[in-house]
């Protein structure tokens, strides 16, 4: 295999230095949707350049949007409540980031709209945000399998429904299509939207990040408890102006975690105590395994053992449904623990760029790890020396898996990452930050 097919990881010893994060997917296309939306231009600064975020700002361009990158610093996108191009086909690759929000948005413009991905975004569900749109009298239709992309999006007659009602048990990425759709609704009705959760909602740190944008761009949500949303009647996105996107807290834990096994300091740059996202919380089980923590408002430093000496972090047993990707660095992590690691309530891997359950398990069993798991956890237990077996390391097209086993260098064994150009829809300089850090 040439050097882009797979990267040969030779076992590593210490780790030090700094890194400054990429801008955070989740917070970059929600805001590229929000301004969009608003009334006025606004400059998005920090903004993520990812395959994600391509397709994003390609799919407003086509709907008529008007987008300016001609500033290398930032990119200015000049809203309107409804968009000029009524009539699309749209290519939105894998990120959900994208399909979810701009189904809610364009079903509820009045066009005539297809939006198509690629194999692995066609068998990812999406049938729960369908059936709350079609209750708003919303047309789409499935080109393939029920419940699943590609769609096609009608006129449609949407209907003044009291109240549209959504399952968030599957994927919170629906509760906040409709979220960041419903000013389109609340000014077609001039009255409030209301959306109610019919049953739980997992990664709710998610939800957070949307409301707190949708405040920044002038729309306040009255949210009771998390089973009821209310979207006011005068409800309508205005530009802030300018907007500073914080670097991605999912991606945080990659360097974290090479701090908490590597000795460090490794500090971590753009995202902090100050940040609104949810995995920035993966400080605390570092902190829990016996790594080291300072908190700065937009840093994080992490200095912690050097597993390449045999030092062990403390294994731990936790609940990880408010962090989902960030557990997945836990799960590599688990293979220097002092004891068997679980991670429960993680079924939401299951609907991600990949079966992230099944992947894991197949990865880590191909080092040598002992692996257990069930419909919704990972159990995996920590590897003695002689335990580690030369592996190349399938990343199924997922970003997520080719970043967080580069960890497993620091086995005593050589590791490759197969397909390791597939961090390009998140982070594509990953590689060449983390081996920047690594110390002979």
């Amino acid at each position: 295999m040439n050097s882009i097919d797979a990267l040969r990881l030779e076992p590593a010893q210490r780790a030090q230095g700094g890194v400054t994060l990429p801008g955070s997917k989740s917070i970059s296309n929600r805001v590229l949707l929000l301004a969009a939306l608003a009334e006025g231009q606004t400059r998005l600064e920090g903004l993520l350049a990812s395959d994600d975020t391509r397709v994003m700002l390609a799919a407003l361009r086509t709907l008529g949007v008007a987008v300016d990158d001609s500033d290398p610093e930032s990119i200015a996108v000049t809203g309107a409540s409804r968009w000029p191009v009524m009539d699309a086909d749209l290519f939105l690759g894998n990120a959900g980031t994208a399909f979810r929000p701009l189904t809610a948005a364009l079903a509820l413009m009045g066009g005539s709209y297809r939006l198509s991905g690629v194999d692995r975004m066609h068998e990812r569900p999406i049938g729960d945000l369908v059936e709350a749109l079609r209750g708003l009298g919303c047309e789409i239709h499935y080109e393939g399998r029920d419940g699943y992309p590609p769609l096609r999006i009608g006129a449609g007659n949407s209907e003044a429904a009291r109240t549209v009602r959504v399952r968030g048990s599957v994927s919170s990425q629906f509760l906040t299509a409709l979220l960041m759709a419903a000013p389109v609704l609340a000014a077609r009705w001039g009255r409030e939207v209301v959306i109610e959760l019919d049953g739980p909602l997992i990664s709710k740190p998610y939800i957070l990040i949307t409301l707190n944008l949708m405040a920044r761009f002038g729309v306040e949500v009255a949210r009771e408890d998390w089973h009821r949303f209310v979207i006011p009647a005068d409800a309508r996105y205005r530009s802030p102006g300018r907007y500073a996107v914080e670097g991605d807290a999912s991606s945080a834990s990659y360097f974290m975690a090479l701090g908490a096994i590597a000795g460090g300091p490794i500090e971590v740059r753009g995202a902090g105590v100050r940040s609104i996202q949810g995995d920035i919380a993966f400080a605390d089980v570092l902190e829990g395994m016996g790594a080291r923590i300072e908190r700065a408002d937009h840093a994080m430093t992490v200095t912690g053992p050097v597993v390449a000496r045999g030092e062990r972090l403390q294994a731990f047993d936790l609940d990880f449904n408010l962090m989902p990707d960030a557990a997945m660095t836990a799960a590599v992590l688990a293979l220097y623990a002092d004891g068997p690691c679980r991670l429960r309530n993680i079924g939401s891997w299951r609907v991600k760029e990949t079966d992230r359950i099944e992947a894991m398990h197949a990865e880590l069993a191909r080092l040598g790890a002992r692996v257990e798991s069930g419909a919704d956890s990972l159990r995996v237990h920590p590897m003695a020396e002689d335990q580690w077996r030369v592996a190349e390391i399938g990343t199924y097209d997922d970003h997520r898996m080719a970043m967080c086993f580069s960890l497993a260098s620091f086995g005593p064994v050589p590791v490759t990452i197969l397909d390791p150009g597939c961090v390009s829809k998140t982070y594509p300089a990953y590689f060449e930050d983390f081996r920047r850090l690594i110390r002979s």
